[in-house]
Order: C-alpha cells, then sequence, then structure tokens
C-alpha cells in the first residue's frame, strides 16, 4: 500500500540519450560558440530500483517509476512523457518507508497501474562522470553525463530477487539545464557527440533496455479502420487528460470530459462494429464519468462568464456582493466538483471502466497490410441532427402558439447540439472534415446557447437568495436580460448554420 508523502515537485527535463562502445573517447566541447566553460562534476555513484505492475503497465505507457540513492537529487522519480524529447519528472523525497511508493507519486499514475500491485522490476546502478557547460555570463546551459550502467531485471513476477545475468553498457545523455533553451543549442551539442562516435540511444530510456520488447505496446499497427482507430486514440487522450486532472491543470476537467464523451459518441455510434458484449454497461458509465466532471465543468465555465460580463459592465452598475455570489460561490463549486471528481477517479468503478476500455481497445482489429478498411458512413448520424432540427421547429411553432413552454424549445435545441456533436466526431473520425467543421459550428453555437439557459437558471436562484438577504438584485436582472439577448442571437443563426452543414453533407456524399 503507498504512504502519504511531503508534497512533491515538478521539473521539465529536456536530454538526449546516445549509445556509444566501451572504447569510445568523450567529446570536446571547445568551439561551440555558445559555450565559453566546460567544468567537471565529481563521479557520482547512482542506485536505483524501478517499479511497475506485473504487466508492466507504466513502461508500456512510457512513464518510469523509480527509488533513487546518491547523487544530488536522490529520492523518488515519476517521469512523464511531455514531448519528442522531453518528460515531465515529479520528485519526492526519500522517507523511512523504504519500498513503499509515496501516495502522491501513485495517484498521478492510477488510471495506468489501477488497483494493480506496484512493485520492484529492474534494479539500475550507474557510475555517472559529468560536466557541465556554462556560456560567458557564468549560466548552466547544458549537462552532459558519460554513464557507465550495470543493470538485473526482476527474477520473476512476483518480484522477489534479481535476475543473476546482468547487463553491461555505457551511453552519453545531454541534458538542458533550462528546458525552454532554443534546440538549436542541442543540436550543436549533439552534432558533437556524433561527430565523436555515437549513435541516437535505441532506446528512450535505460528502464526499457533492460526490460526489451517486454515494455513495448502491444501492437503497433494502427486499427483496420478510422472510426476504431479514433477511439484507440482517445482511450489513450483519457489516460492523459486523467493525470492533467489530478493535477489540476487548467481547462484538465473540461478537456477529460470531451474525450469521455467523444468514446462514448463513437462507441455508441458504431456499437455493432465493435461487437460489444456489455456496451450498454461501457455506455452509461462514460455518461456518469461525464456527468461527475460536469459539476466542475460548469462552476467552471460560470465563473469565467459571470467575472467577464461584470467586468464589461460600468461599475455604477455592478451593485451589492455580486461579485461574491457569483464569481466566488463559482468558484468554491468548482472546488467542490473536482474533489467529487476525484472521488469518482479513484474507485474500483472507474478502474473498471478504464479497465473495459482496454479490452475494447485489445479486441479491435488491425489493418492487414495492403488492404482498405470498408468505409464509414455519416449518413445515420445526420439523419438523427436533422429529425432534431425538425422536432425543434415544432416546439418552436407550439411555444409561439402558447401551446408549449419555453422549456421545451430549449431541450430542443439542446438534442440539436448532442446530435452534432456525435455527428461531428464520426465525420472527423472518417476523414469528412468539411462536415465536422460545421457540425462543430453547431454544437458551439448551440453549446452557447444551453451556457445561457445554465446561467439564467443559475441567476434566478442567486437572485432569490440575495433578495432574502436584503441585498440589491438589480445587477442580476441586467445579466439575465443580456443572457437573454445572447441566447436569441444564437437561436437566429441556426438556420443558417444547418443550411451549411447540409451542403457539406451533401458534397461529401459525391
Amino acid at each position: 500500500m503507498p504512504v502519504n508523502a511531503p508534497t512533491a515537485s515538478r521539473h521539465l527535463e529536456v536530454e538526449r540519450k546516445f549509445d556509444v562502445v566501451e572504447s569510445t573517447v568523450s567529446p570536446s566541447f571547445e568551439g561551440i560558440a555558445a559555450v565559453a566553460r566546460v567544468e567537471k562534476s565529481p563521479t557520482q555513484s547512482l542506485d536505483a530500483t524501478y517499479f511497475d505492475t506485473p504487466t508492466q503497465d507504466l513502461a508500456r505507457n512510457k512513464v518510469t517509476l523509480r527509488r533513487r540513492t546518491g547523487g544530488p537529487d536522490a529520492g523518488w522519480h515519476l517521469k512523464l512523457p511531455a514531448g519528442p524529447e522531453a518528460r515531465t519528472e515529479i520528485r519526492a523525497p526519500l522517507a523511512a518507508s523504504g519500498d513503499t511508493v509515496p501516495t502522491e507519486l501513485l495517484d498521478v499514475v492510477l488510471a495506468i497501474v489501477r488497483d494493480r500491485p506496484v512493485q520492484p522490476i529492474a534494479r539500475i546502478t550507474t557510475q555517472r562522470e559529468g560536466q557541465v557547460l556554462y556560456d560567458i555570463n557564468g549560466t548552466a546551459l547544458a549537462e552532459f553525463s558519460n554513464d557507465h550502467v550495470t543493470a538485473w531485471s526482476a527474477a520473476s513476477s512476483a518480484g522477489s530477487g534479481w535476475d543473476p545475468a546482468e547487463q553491461q553498457w555505457r551511453e552519453w545523455e545531454l541534458e538542458l539545464v533550462n528546458p525552454n533553451t532554443n534546440s538549436e543549442l542541442l543540436d550543436r551539442l549533439s552534432n558533437r557527440l556524433l561527430d565523436a562516435g555515437a549513435a541516437p540511444a535505441a532506446h528512450g530510456s535505460k528502464l526499457a533496455r533492460v526490460l526489451g520488447p517486454s515494455s513495448q505496446p502491444h501492437s503497433t499497427r494502427p486499427p483496420a479502420d478510422p472510426v476504431h482507430r479514433a477511439v484507440a486514440q482517445q482511450v489513450d487522450e483519457l489516460l492523459v487528460w486523467d493525470r492533467a486532472v489530478r493535477a489540476d491543470t487548467d481547462d484538465a476537467v473540461h478537456q477529460m470530459r470531451v474525450t469521455t464523451r467523444k468514446i462514448r459518441s463513437l462507441l455508441r455510434d458504431s456499437q455493432d462494429s465493435f461487437g460489444l458484449s456489455d456496451g450498454a454497461w461501457i455506455l452509461n458509465e462514460l455518461r456518469e464519468l461525464a456527468s461527475v466532471l460536469g459539476m466542475a465543468r460548469d462552476a467552471e465555465v460560470l465563473e469565467e462568464r459571470y467575472q467577464r460580463q461584470l467586468d464589461q459592465l460600468a461599475p455604477e452598475l455592478v451593485r451589492g456582493p455580486i461579485r461574491e455570489r457569483l464569481v466566488e460561490g463559482a468558484q468554491r463549486r468548482y472546488q467542490a466538483g473536482l474533489r467529487r471528481s476525484l472521488i469518482a477517479m479513484r474507485s474500483q468503478r472507474y478502474f473498471r471502466l478504464l479497465d473495459a476500455l482496454d479490452s475494447v481497445v485489445a479486441d479491435i482489429p488491425t489493418a492487414p497490410v495492403g488492404e482498405e478498411p470498408a468505409p464509414v458512413t455519416i449518413d445515420a448520424a445526420y439523419k438523427r441532427v436533422r429529425k432534431a432540427a425538425q422536432a425543434e421547429k415544432a416546439a418552436a411553432q407550439q411555444s409561439e402558439a402558447g401551446h408549449g413552454g419555453e422549456h421545451d424549445a430549449d431541450e430542443a435545441l439542446h438534442r440539436i447540439r448532442k446530435r452534432a456533436k456525435r455527428l461531428r466526431y464520426t465525420a472527423a473520425a472518417t476523414g469528412a472534415n468539411r462536415v465536422s467543421q460545421q457540425a462543430k459550428a453547431i454544437q458551439t453555437l448551440l453549446g452557447d446557447h444551453q451556457d445561457s439557459v445554465v446561467s439564467r437558471e443559475h441567476l434566478i436562484h442567486q437572485t432569490e437568495a440575495a433578495h432574502a438577504a436584503g441585498e440589491d438584485t438589480f445587477t442580476y436582472g441586467l445579466l439575465f436580460q443580456l443572457e437573454a439577448d445572447f441566447a436569441d442571437r444564437c437561436r437566429g443563426q441556426l438556420d443558417a448554420a444547418l443550411r451549411k452543414l447540409d451542403k457539406a453533407v451533401r458534397k461529401a456524399r459525391r
């Protein structure tokens, strides 16, 4: 079981690795314009134990988790991919818990490891001879490391002891001290290493070299058709946004919710082609997950909306403690929603959903070499949009005739938005880009309308609370009218947007 640890720190690491043979002579950095001085560092003895699940789920996702002693950064290190040559490293100090992984590091990758045990899988010791490169102002630019490595893998899947067969090799590393430095410097330094006889590393990390093919993804071939391929990509994205939500990164809740909805839409519209035995359960769980994330997301939208609207009003029109009620109140609801989301994301229910999505992706047939998959059409999804649009017109006519309420008309518009969103995702997955763009335009337009509906309902409740507290409610009424006017403008643009979508669909059929 994990234990609590002090607050971890985050660092962006940009480095390149190189393979060299034992006889290769370390390079000289003289003559490189940016480098004014090179200073040799004391030799370091580093000893790292790497942790993963029995099926090496972290390694398959290009994530490493280690406990290292020796060197100035001794401690727990969790490294996450952050680009082609960059990784985010999260560090936590060593504790008396020995080989028990700190809770806050394990929580970052909980969507990957879930409730599977995390245990030692490899031990790597390194004798590091380092050099620090400085510019003319004495600012450190980069670190060059000449590493002599000895490694052992776990003796069994249970992780009891180390395989007596050890591996030994030598490698070089170049790491920028400031990760935001122009990549041109890294290129110039790398060329000097290549000139000295090095070759770009065949593995992305020392651990990948130790584990070999077992740490690679199960399949490198893409799924056979574009919709299946899109589902596989979105499942990968879900794990990325999961980590961002746990770090409370800006807009992460929104993006995770969008990704969840994309997966659900794609699975629902192509359910037969996936052959899901428990498709209804998966779709229901995805809907529930999006709903949980929605509490924080809705509060985030309202906070941004009210902050912008109040800032645009003349000061004399902003009366009473309205910012405290609308803006600060939304901030509190966001934090409550985030806590609720994290509770759900640490539950067995969430882990089983991720397991099910993994199974969906694993069961997707890969593309046979030289064989083109059967095309997927967008007709069914577009028919649903048209049907919803016809129902909305009928609801609007009923409302105008006094036979229906505004709520029914709003619900009809919201239904168009949801179906346009499903069409957008299917069209994007199948390469109908123009259809996807027009469907997105409708989704955005009616999304703005729905935000206005939610905002007006919230304003009514807040007005009642403010009135009961004896506060001035003038500004609430002003904001309500602004929202109503905005919603009318959105509705007025819908017919033109639907015509553009129809035109795009017709062209896509040719």
